[in-house]
């Protein structure tokens, strides 16, 4: 288990309490009141570090390395029923931007998402959750055949951006990202959008049009890093938690200002601390989501997704 700069005392209590239960068990010494006493020392000391997360802190945990990724979450909800699809059937298939059919209970989803690796060897592989261009023609070409058969959409996001290299620019990164935008628009079937870590920048718009946008509780979504702001505002890195208040990029941010639609909460400790809680807790929103929308005309749908965001950023003094 790893933990983060500002989880050290849960760290030290857990230690403690691995101890003292080792004890235990290796003499017969009665240590039960000792183990309880931790144990809720334990329990209050993440209730106490996990309810004031600072903004900077949300962003670390959004990235922290036992986080499950998007294939965890479709493995965990469809079991067997997921096929992969691959290829944009124009230039290869993309590791970074994985898609494919699966079913929740008896309902068939297309799934779409961003992939990032576990180990050195997985990142290199999965290009650290980067997609290129063909990776987003991948998404659209399977979001276009599920349009074909009726079937809804599911994105997962959790990308750093896409990726920023001069051969993805030379296929037309930017021109990828925006038809994704406006094909997504007037999607004919419901689209469900769900934040698993990070969003950055368009490498997260070019999947996340939705007619419900949902971001699990420590997520961030936002049109550029904090690092790459404080790099930018500050010539330095080092102002990252000044970029990352001043941002409002938090799940709370976010649906303060009515550009997400649901806050997923998490397990106390991130989704890493709980995975089959978090697994069943988006399995229940992304099937609630469902029974909200299908029962909508195609038209219907269009109409109510594009007034959703026509209204956005719209102040009335």
């Amino acid at each position: 288990m790893e933990y983060l700069d500002f989880e050290q005392p849960i760290k030290e209590l857990e230690e403690q309490y691995s101890k003292a239960c080792n004890i235990g068990e290796e003499s017969e010494v009665d240590v039960t009141a000792t183990c309880k006493q931790i144990e809720k020392k334990l329990i209050e000391k993440k209730k106490e570090i996990y309810k004031n997360l600072t903004p900077w802190q949300r962003v670390q945990l959004s990235r922290h390395p036992n986080r499950p990724y998007t294939l965890d979450y479709i493995n965990a909800i469809c079991g067997d029923t997921f096929l992969e699809l691959h290829g944009d059937r124009n230039v290869k298939d993309d590791k970074a931007m994985i898609g494919g059919l699966g079913k929740i209970d008896d309902q068939s989803f297309m799934f779409v998402g961003q992939q990032k690796g576990y180990n050195t060897k997985t990142r290199q592989y999965r290009n650290f959750g980067m997609a290129n261009p063909e990776g987003y023609r991948k998404a659209l070409r399977l979001m276009k055949s599920a349009e074909k058969f009726g079937v809804p959409v599911v994105c997962f996001v959790d990308t750093p951006g896409a990726y920023p290299g001069l051969e993805a620019e030379e296929r037309g990164q930017g021109e990828a990202i925006a038809r994704n935008i406006l094909e997504m628009t007037r999607l004919k079937v419901p689209i469900f959008v769900v934040i698993i870590g990070e969003g950055a920048s368009g490498g997260a718009l070019g999947i996340g049009v939705g007619d419900k946008v949902m971001m699990l509780e420590n997520t961030w979504y936002s049109v550029i890093s904090p690092e790459s702001c404080s790099s930018i505002l500050w010539r330095s890195w080092e102002y990252k938690e000044i970029a990352a208040e001043a941002l409002k990029l938090t799940s709370i941010d976010m649906k303060k200002q009515k550009l997400i639609d649901e806050i997923v909460k998490e397990p106390l400790g991130g989704a890493h601390s709980n995975r089959e809680e978090i697994f069943n807790t988006v399995k229940s929103s992304i099937s609630n989501a469902y029974s909200e929308f299908k029962n909508l005309s195609p038209e219907e749908l269009v109409e109510k997704r594009m007034d959703k965001y026509l209204d956005m950023g719209v102040f009335k003094g």
